[in-house]
């Protein structure tokens, strides 16, 4: 069967934060994802699913003509098979329906798998935020890619 993409429900929550604390050090409170999901407005959350289970997950924001990735993650028995890439891309896309121009993100500066996707879509680094995850004091890494009325 094929990976489906579409967005998240509260029916996800359950699957979703387990891809999420298995994935981060630093995971979101079940509490932010059900916000996300029913009281913001700018919210945009999508899952990849396979044969009825819950493979990968973004959460972005559109705000004006702006779309801030805010996480992606993939359950760890499915990364580096271009899921998390082809979430990125129906965000993008999806964003640049709405009017988006540009996308911006952060990572952690130990996360090549990331970076490299990152790169990849043509996202290039702004700046770096030195010490910022409270964990390990790892830098982050501000991302952006200034045109999103291109294609990725």
């Amino acid at each position: 069967m094929s990976v489906v993409f579409r967005k998240m429900t509260l029916d996800d929550l359950a699957q979703v934060i387990a891809i999420d604390q298995t994935s981060f050090s630093l995971p979101w409170p079940q509490r932010s994802f059900h916000y996300e999901l029913t009281d913001n407005p700018a919210s945009r959350c999508w899952v990849a699913e396979l044969d009825g289970k819950v493979i990968a997950m973004l959460v972005a924001w559109f705000i004006v003509d702006e779309l801030h990735i805010a996480t992606i993650a993939t359950h760890p028995e499915f990364r580096r098979q271009g899921i998390g890439r082809d979430l990125l891309k129906l965000a993008l896309r999806s964003a640049r329906a709405e009017g988006a121009i540009t996308a911006f993100l952060e990572v952690r500066a130990g996360n090549a798998a990331a970076l490299e996707m990152y790169r990849k879509f043509g996202f290039v680094e702004d700046g770096r935020r030195t010490g910022y995850y409270r964990d390990n004091h790892e830098d982050a890494i501000l991302m952006s890619l200034k045109d999103l009325r291109e294609d990725e």
